[in-house]
């Protein structure tokens, strides 16, 4: 019998996060270990046509075969546009410095 990998999936919202270690075969994909994680029924917002998902932060297709301790993770739309936040706060301390 092959040995089981063990890897790990999370989803975060901004309330709680879902943390799940699964057991499963070698050549398991992505698509495969997040249908077996039960997250899909825990949050029925995620889409997983539109939204991305990676592993330790680096994008990758659904169908990416899982190696021993990989964490995959479900990444959710952003809220603000991280150049308009960064000019946001790059005006209020430029204001703070002026008064």
């Amino acid at each position: 019998m092959a040995e089981m990998l063990q890897v790990t999936v999370c989803y975060g919202t901004a309330r709680e996060q879902f943390l799940r270690a699964l057991h499963v075969a070698p050549g398991t994909t992505i698509g495969q270990a997040v249908e077996m994680s039960g997250v899909l029924e825990a949050y029925p917002e995620i889409n997983l046509s539109t939204q991305p998902v990676g592993i330790y932060a680096r994008k990758k297709t659904l169908d990416t075969v899982l190696r021993e301790r990989d964490r995959i993770e479900i990444y959710r739309p952003l809220v603000a546009d991280p150049k308009d936040s960064r000019r946001r706060r790059a005006a209020r301390k430029a204001d703070a410095a002026a008064s």
